[in-house]
C-alpha cells in the first residue's frame, strides 16, 4: 500500500495540472472583442499593458489589459457626445479625448476615469485626433483650418480655456476630411490630410506647415498616426492597412518601408503596447446597424 500511495497521488494531480494549463488565458491575444454596438474610433496605450478605446456612439471609454484582453467598457461613463481620438498624458496622469462634432476636448483621470475638465471650443467643425507634448495638448479639426490647443502653464497647470492656432503654409483645406491624425515628433507636429493622403510637418508655435515628401507612398484615407523612433505608422482606414515609413532628416521626407495587414475592418487608429502594434476597427460603412454590430481590437505584430 505504501508503494501505491505515490502513484495514486501522481494520478490525482496530473488531471488538475492539465486542466489549469488548458484554462489559462492566451497572453496578448491577436483579437480582443469589444462590446456589441460600441462603435470604437480611438485607441491609446496607458501604463504597463493598459489601453483605452473611445466610443463614437455615446463617448464612453473602454479600459483594458491587452495582455489578457479583459476590459471595462464603461471605465469612463457615456457623456452623450462622441469620443474620437485619444492621447495619454503621463505628465498630468490624464487621458485626453477629442469630441468630434461636439467641439469638446475632455480630460479624464487616467486611473479612475473621472471626467476632470471639459473644454468647449466655439466654431469647431469636427475635433478628430489628439497629441500631447510637454507644453500643450493639440487637437485636429477636420473641417476648420486650425488646431485646437490646450496650453499648459509654466508649472504644468491646466488653463481655464482652450485656444486655437490657424494652420498656414502648404496645408490648404479642401472638400472632405482634411486634418486627421496628429502626432508629435522631434519638436514638430505631423498631420495627415485624409482626403488627399498628404503629410505635413507643422510648427506647434506658429502653425506654419510644410508638406513632407513621401515619395510614392499612398496615404489616402490616412487616419491615426503613430511614431516610434524614426518610424511613422499611418493607418489607412478604408483601405484596411497600416503604412510604415522611415522619417528623414528634419521630417521633410518619409520613405515607405512596409504595409501591415491583418484581421481588420476599417481600422482607424493604432498604438503600441509591450512592443506590439494594435489597431481598433471602426467598421465605417461596413455594417447595416452599427449600434448592434460586433467590434474588436486587432494585434498586427
Amino acid at each position: 500500500m505504501r508503494r501505491l500511495l505515490p502513484l495514486l497521488l501522481v494520478l490525482l494531480v496530473l488531471p488538475l495540472l492539465s486542466g489549469s494549463a488548458t484554462a489559462a488565458p492566451t497572453s496578448f491575444p491577436a483579437r480582443i472583442d469589444l462590446p456589441d454596438g460600441f462603435q470604437p474610433e480611438g485607441i491609446e496605450a496607458g501604463t504597463g499593458t493598459t489601453a483605452y478605446v473611445g466610443s463614437l456612439r455615446d463617448g464612453a471609454i473602454w479600459r483594458g489589459d491587452l495582455r489578457t484582453g479583459e476590459g471595462d467598457p464603461t471605465w469612463a461613463e457615456p457623456v452623450g457626445a462622441p469620443t474620437v481620438g485619444l492621447a495619454y498624458d503621463a505628465q498630468h496622469g490624464l487621458l485626453w479625448a477629442a469630441g468630434g462634432p461636439s467641439g469638446q476636448v475632455r480630460a479624464y483621470d487616467a486611473e479612475t476615469g473621472e471626467l476632470v475638465r471639459t473644454y468647449t471650443v466655439p466654431g469647431s467643425g469636427f475635433l478628430n485626433d489628439v497629441t500631447v507634448t510637454q507644453d500643450a495638448v493639440y487637437v485636429t479639426d477636420s473641417v476648420v483650418q486650425r488646431l485646437v490647443v490646450v496650453p499648459f502653464g509654466p508649472d504644468g497647470s491646466l488653463p481655464e480655456t482652450a485656444t486655437t492656432l490657424p494652420i498656414t503654409g502648404d496645408f490648404v483645406y479642401g472638400a472632405g476630411f482634411n486634418a486627421n491624425g496628429i502626432v508629435d515628433a522631434r519638436g514638430y507636429l505631423l498631420v495627415v490630410k485624409s482626403s488627399t493622403g498628404e503629410l505635413f510637418r507643422i510648427d506647434p508655435a506658429t502653425g506654419h506647415s510644410v508638406r513632407v515628401d513621401t515619395g510614392a507612398a499612398d496615404l489616402r484615407n490616412g487616419d491615426g498616426l503613430l511614431v516610434r523612433g524614426s518610424t511613422l505608422y499611418v493607418v489607412r482606414n478604408q483601405d484596411d492597412l497600416v503604412v510604415e515609413l522611415r522619417l528623414g532628416p528634419h521630417l521633410l521626407t518619409a520613405e515607405q518601408t512596409a504595409e501591415l495587414t491583418g484581421d481588420t475592418d476599417v481600422p482607424t487608429t493604432a498604438t503600441f503596447v509591450a512592443g506590439r502594434l494594435y489597431v481598433v476597427n471602426a467598421r465605417f460603412n461596413r455594417v447595416a446597424d452599427p449600434t448592434t454590430a460586433d467590434y474588436w481590437i486587432t494585434r498586427l505584430t
